[in-house]
């Protein structure tokens, strides 16, 4: 009789994973080795055109394509944040989102710092002042079981803080980014273990690079989003990247963006392979039509995150990144692939109703790095 054994154990609250199975000794060698079966989960977000959360959605209500061929949804499952979404009667009836377990959400503020370019550019450091304040109002509409983390990219990843749930702490690293202060994060005191568990806080610092050693391994925003992504692979759920930046990326002698693909997609396949999405805040002032909003656009689409820019204030944006995060579902099926395969599979979920937009990564890698 064959059984599966898991290579790597996926935990039901994961967002995008993928588990390898093998066969265990088989008395028959001609199976052996030749097909890997993967269970892969994909977070995605639902929602109206108001951007409120779409409670009560079957697997009948969502059309997933591998390389343009439909797969099986072997499992739906619903998770909040909250108890109640603030849904109609009818849909809270239909008990998924009452009786989802209540999720902590993750977000990771990441300021690519343009204070170097403050001389030729004033405006821009206003603006990046006015996003780290509003930031710190953000923070007011927490929910308990929300955690945060600070950094700031210049020529190097800086902490300001590792995920906390605590105010004070939040506005002193705030405080530092208005400031261009370096955070003081590299005491081992100061570093956490890395757990989710309920007593235990989850940490970046565990899993980044000390020192010198993190300094030469974030030489670019590409680096330091691949870094940040590593770190954050261990903590169960989905992670949300809130990149504070004016663009990143080439330009064309002509004047149209490049993607800088040496260093755009391993940076892309690893904030995926972390299931972090990325939410892209513009720091041009409103009105502003620049070149390198197009990079901006593209990490969000590649990760499941949004774009988000023309915006008079920044708790607009702030806000709609917490209320989009209400809720998201959980979609499972598997996938066959030739044993010892490696590579980049890429999904798309769409929706029976036109009505409703969805959200989700681009897609998911196998093999061994699908398998770290």
């Amino acid at each position: 009789m064959r059984r599966f054994l898991p290579l790597l154990l996926v935990p039901i609250l994961a967002t995008l994973a993928v588990s390898a199975f093998a066969a265990d000794a088989p008395p028959a060698a001609q199976f052996e080795g030749r097909v890997d079966v993967r269970e892969v989960l994909l977070d995605v977000l639902v929602t109206d055109r108001q951007g409120n959360v779409i409670v009560g959605l079957e697997p009948k209500d969502f059309r997933v394509t591998e390389n343009g061929k439909p797969v099986d949804l072997a499992g739906l499952s619903f998770y909040s944040n909250r108890k109640f979404l603030g849904s109609t009667a009818e849909a809270a009836k239909r008990a998924i989102a009452a009786d989802a377990p209540l999720e902590n959400r993750y977000f990771i503020l990441l300021f690519n710092d343009v204070r170097m370019l403050a001389i030729d550019a004033p405006s821009l450091l206003s603006q990046q002042l006015q996003a780290a304040r509003k930031a710190q109002e953000w923070f007011k509409g927490l929910l308990p079981n929300d955690w945060v983390a600070v950094a700031t990219f210049d020529t190097k990843l800086k902490i300001h803080t590792d995920f906390t749930r605590d105010r004070r702490t939040l506005d002193a690293a705030i405080a530092e980014v208005v400031g261009g202060k370096d955070p003081e994060t590299e005491w081992p005191s100061r570093v956490g273990n890395g757990a989710t568990g309920a007593s235990a806080a989850p940490s970046l610092l565990a899993h980044l690079p000390q020192g010198k050693a993190l300094r030469d391994k974030t030489v670019d925003i590409y680096d330091a989003m691949t870094v940040l992504s590593n770190a954050a692979e261990p903590i169960t759920g989905r992670k949300n990247l809130l990149l504070f930046s004016i663009g990143f990326g080439r330009i064309s002698e002509f004047g149209q963006y490049l993607p800088d693909t040496q260093h755009y997609k391993p940076a892309q396949q690893a904030l995926n392979d972390a299931n972090v999405a990325v939410y892209t805040i513009d720091l041009w002032p409103a009105g502003t039509d620049h070149t390198l909003s197009s990079g901006l656009n593209l990490l969000a689409s590649d990760t499941g995150g949004t774009y988000l820019f023309n915006f008079v204030n920044f708790a607009t944006p702030l806000q709609k990144i917490l209320e989009e995060n209400n809720g998201y579902y959980l979609l499972a099926y598997k996938s066959e692939r030739p044993a010892g395969a490696e590579g980049f599979q890429k999904v798309e979920v769409k929706l029976v109703n036109p009505e409703f937009k969805v959200k989700a990564r681009e897609g998911y890698s196998y093999g061994k790095r699908g398998a770290s």
